[in-house]
Parts: structure tokens; C-alpha cells; sequence
């Protein structure tokens, strides 16, 4: 998996949500890549190739990082703010994908770069029905940086 190109980063600690996560883009067609951190800092070692990811080719970066926000070892809000932050990293579409609706989260997310919040729908359908939406728009409408798309081009 070291240099293969990523659709979808799940970074998700619960092995329930990875698994009804990677059931709905499946069940969808959306992508056949997607690649599934359990922490924070396992997530950060990934997208910038160090620690167990070392050697891993970061260009090109995931299509799309679905993020949840309370993880272990490292938070949501750390690895957006560092992904953000970092110029190789920073055009890359993040989804928080999250079971908090708290005011905070969803501004503090907001205020670090995150391009767009969701709270994780609990009922099975209402989810899968969720990563649909999510698939359509971020892998099959939303336009990436002309910068990352020859980059795929070349690389796939």
C-alpha cells in the first residue's frame, strides 16, 4: 500500500463506524481505494509519510480525508490544523465526520480549515444514504487544484 493512490482516508476509531463507512462506499461504487487509520497520529504518519508510513510517496495526497474528531493518541483538530497548515497538504478536502454537534467542535473545525462538517447519522440507512452524498460529491462533482489533477493523471 506505500505508494498506491488514495481515494478516501477514513481516520476512524471505531471499528464499527470503519466498517459501515467502507460497506457504503462499496455498496456505492465510489472508490475501490480507500485506506483506514485508527488514531490521529497513525493519520498524520500517513499523510505525510513518517513513523510507520515512512518512505510513502504523500504526492499525491487522498482525494478526500474523512476525519473523526475524538481520537486517540492525536484529535481531529490537531491533524486538520496540521494538514491545513502544511502547503503539500493544505488544498486536500476534509470531511469531519463525527458523532459531536457541539457549537465548539463545529466552529473550532470551521476555524481551522475544515471544508465541511457532518454528524454521523446513527440509523444504518441514514448513513450509508450519507456516505453516498458524500462520495457524489467529493470523488464524482467537487473540482480538484488543476495541480493535483495532472499529478493523478500521471500517477494512475
Amino acid at each position: 500500500m506505500t505508494d498506491q493512490i488514495v481515494d478516501v482516508l477514513l481516520v476512524e476509531d471505531n471499528p464499527d463506524d470503519a466498517e459501515l463507512a467502507l460497506f457504503a462506499f462499496k455498496k456505492n461504487n465510489f472508490c475501490n481505494r480507500l485506506h483506514i487509520v485508527r488514531d490521529g497520529a497513525e493519520a498524520l504518519e500517513y499523510i505525510f509519510g513518517t513513523g510507520a508510513y515512512a518512505g510513502r510517496k504523500i504526492d499525491p495526497p487522498p482525494r478526500l480525508i474523512l476525519l473523526d474528531l475524538k481520537l486517540p493518541k492525536v484529535d481531529g483538530l490537531e491533524v486538520l490544523r496540521q494538514v491545513k497548515s502544511d502547503p503539500r497538504t493544505k488544498s486536500t478536502p476534509i470531511v469531519m465526520l463525527t458523532s459531536s454537534c457541539e457549537e465548539k467542535d463545529l466552529v473550532a473545525s470551521y476555524n481551522l480549515g475544515v471544508n465541511s462538517y457532518i454528524v454521523k447519522p446513527v440509523d444504518f440507512q441514514q448513513f450509508v444514504e450519507c456516505a453516498r452524498t458524500l462520495g457524489l460529491y467529493w470523488l464524482l462533482l467537487n473540482e480538484p487544484p488543476a495541480h493535483t489533477i495532472g499529478k493523478r493523471a500521471t500517477a494512475a
